[in-house]
């Protein structure tokens, strides 16, 4: 039978575009579990050695800086599906923390120059800065389709002639799967940290100077610096507390602070394996149960998880800024941010006492939900945007008006 256009090749083989800036840089590699090899020219670190991860694609069309960026992105190469990638260049206040937490970024053409007010360096120079590899011209429509149909793998990249191809394949193949792993220890704070103001509150709304300052404590498990500004923008004070923070030290920290509502961030990994955290928030359901509370991203699955629901391994995720969320108590349909790996399985969230209260459509999977009767709610996808649309961001008004 003829295969389909649109399902991977049978025989992996070698990707490569001639036409994509080859004269650009040295040659570089990346290198899939099910054995596919993908050349392409290296930017940014392309220094000896290798880079592994989890490899997995970003469907939006701008906000490069911000996902390079973002915590959730940890221990994980981000292939870009938009053709070009670096005209906005790069600058300080597109920081989603303080450094690049992707392991790699792979790109069908590297802008050859960029141009935006804004920027300060191109993204070759950002990458290098923060020691990251990037390669260019790699076919992405066929590295995406290809992790479409099989699913995230685990992928090895270098600029590095000196490696074999056939030991580049083998250390993609020794990857550890997401399955498992609780990476929010190497993204989120050490100890307590108190959120001052951040670069970007000029893009909100202005502040209400006669509005309530609430006061919010945040488990901070990898959290983006776009959140805490939405919550700073709407009069909050924001308390960060190491995502391991013991039980009773939270609910102590909850007491001292006089919080009048918790947060818990996005982060990477996965949700299962954060046991301190599902722990922790167990203890704050049972014991201060008109607590307000918000989760977001990891948050969501970790509200979840404490709640008593389970969580499990999507076969590619969702990663983009274009992705299609129903709000089911009024039935408008949202265009929202989201990365995650990991989602909620609904029948265990409605058996914990949950309600279903968003719903991605492209695949059907919990986007969101409330627990019946009390002021807790998350989502899975990124109200906050940055990058993205800001369909979602009454869900902070919403979390503020709830500390009311």
């Amino acid at each position: 039978m003829p295969q389909s256009p649109f399902d991977a090749p049978a025989t992996p083989r070698p990707h490569q575009d001639p036409e994509a800036h080859q004269d650009r840089g040295p040659k570089a590699r990346l290198a899939l579990a099910d054995g596919a090899l993908f050349v392409g020219r290296g930017f940014g670190q392309t220094g000896p050695g290798v880079t592994t991860g989890e490899v997995v694609f970003n469907t939006a069309m701008a906000g490069y800086q911000e996902s390079l960026t973002d915590p959730s992105y940890k221990g994980q190469i981000l292939v870009q599906t938009f053709p070009m990638i670096g005209n906005t260049g790069a600058n300080a206040v597109d920081m989603e923390s303080p450094r690049v937490q992707a392991a790699g970024l792979v790109v069908r053409e590297l802008a050859r120059m960029h141009s935006n007010y804004r920027a300060r360096t191109t993204l070759d120079a950002f990458l290098r800065e923060h020691g990251v590899l990037g390669i260019t011209g790699v076919d992405t429509r066929a590295l995406t389709r290809r992790i479409r149909s099989a699913g995230a793998m685990g992928g090895a990249m270098t600029a590095d002639a000196s490696i074999p191809d056939a030991r580049l394949l083998a250390m993609a193949r020794g990857v550890a799967s997401m399955d498992g792993q609780n990476l929010a220890a190497q993204v989120g704070p050490r100890s307590t940290v108190r959120i001052g103001p951040g670069q970007r509150l000029w893009r909100l709304r202005p502040l209400d100077p006669a509005r309530r300052r609430y006061k919010v404590v945040a488990l901070d498990c990898g959290a983006k610096r776009a959140i805490y500004d939405q919550l700073l923008a709407r009069g909050c004070e924001v308390v960060a507390v190491p995502f391991d923070t013991p039980a009773d030290a939270l609910l102590a920290i909850l007491d001292e602070e006089d919080a009048d509502g918790l947060f818990i961030s996005n982060g990477p990994g996965d949700p299962a394996a954060v046991e301190q955290t599902i722990s922790a928030l167990r203890a704050v359901l049972e014991r201060r149960p008109g607590l307000p509370t918000f989760g977001i991203c990891l948050g969501n699955q970790l509200l979840a998880l404490a709640a008593g629901a389970t969580t499990y391994k999507l076969k590619f995720g969702h990663r983009g800024a274009n992705q299609p969320v129903l709000h089911t108590a009024t039935g408008h349909v949202e265009i929202t941010s989201q990365n995650h790996g990991f989602a909620v399985d609904a029948a265990s969230l409605e058996a914990a006492g949950g309600e279903v209260t968003h719903v991605h459509l492209n695949d059907r999977t919990v986007a969101g939900f409330r627990l019946r009767g009390r002021p807790v709610f998350a989502v899975q996808h990124h109200p906050e945007a940055s990058p993205g649309p800001h369909e979602s961001d009454y869900l902070f008004d919403a979390f503020v008006e709830s500390m009311g």
